[in-house]
């Protein structure tokens, strides 16, 4: 990966988790810089990897030869005022925020930019992420593969092809996270509902979750119905549970939250 200067303006989770992976994969800390308007959201960045940091976002990003915005939907037009007066041509500019389609970006900053928007989920802070990419394509390949790059740091990641995808990203991946925490909770209930302490449901759960998602990495030319079947005898208590899944229509359910994770995503680009 090729050692650039990068300012990542905001201090938030993704920062310190893309900080910290970049750092382990021995990209220098001299060459990185994070803001912040809070001190105690600047020092345990400063303290844990010896990075840089200010609460000057027009400092930070005119130093920069990667200027990465990680500041949610509603702040970003105020954030970016100040960096107006920047000349963003010879930049990459990487946006994490969900609903702010890229035409907005070259609108906020007064230039054309060389914008790559990425949608991470919260994994990526133990470095099990997966993150959507989308690039117009009038950005450089060399821009596009330190975007790649940086993102790799924090898990895994994928490029689609039309910006609309990363709301698809944010339906499959960005919001996922929270669809499999809300199953777990609901069978951590039932485990307790049916006698078992606090620990040991989550305890079962929890492995249950981890050896599932294991299994289907260690098995990548195996379909997930081929995963599924293989637990379950016909006339066994898994097929049993399973008819019932099929009876209450999860399915349909999963494709519904998901729609509507995508219509929520397009309602937000409209808003900023």
């Amino acid at each position: 990966m090729e050692h650039k200067k990068i300012a990542f303006i905001g201090a938030g989770n993704m920062v310190k988790a893309i900080v910290s992976g970049l750092i382990a994969n021995g990209y220098p800390a001299e060459l990185i810089t994070a803001t912040a308007p809070s001190e105690t959201r600047r020092l345990p960045l400063e303290q844990a990897y010896g990075i840089r940091t200010t609460s000057n976002n027009e400092v930070a990003a005119q130093e920069a030869d990667v200027v990465v915005l990680s500041v949610k939907p509603q702040m970003m037009e105020e954030v970016t005022k100040p960096l107006q007066s920047i000349d963003f041509s010879g930049r990459l500019v990487i946006s994490i925020a969900a609903g702010i389609h890229s035409s907005r970006y070259d609108e906020m900053l007064n230039s054309t930019l060389n914008l790559v928007r990425v949608m991470p989920n919260t994994p990526s802070q133990i470095g099990l992420g997966m993150s959507g990419l989308y690039a117009a394509q009038h950005v450089p390949v060399e821009d596009k593969n330190f975007a790649e790059q940086l993102m790799n740091a924090v898990g895994k990641v994928c490029w689609v092809e039309n910006e609309s995808g990363i709301n698809n990203v944010i339906a499959a991946a960005g919001s996922a996270p929270a669809y499999f925490f809300l199953f777990m909770e609901a069978m951590q209930a039932e485990a307790i509902a049916q006698g078992f302490d606090v620990e040991t449901a989550r305890n079962l759960v929890q492995q249950s979750a981890l050896g599932a998602a294991s299994m289907v990495a260690a098995n990548p030319d195996t379909e997930l119905s081929t995963l599924r079947e293989q637990v379950t005898s016909k006339g066994g208590t898994t097929a049993e549970a399973l008819r019932t899944f099929n009876e209450h229509q999860l399915s349909d359910i999963v494709a519904k939250a998901m729609q509507a994770a995508v219509s929520r995503a397009e309602e937000m680009e409209k808003l900023f």
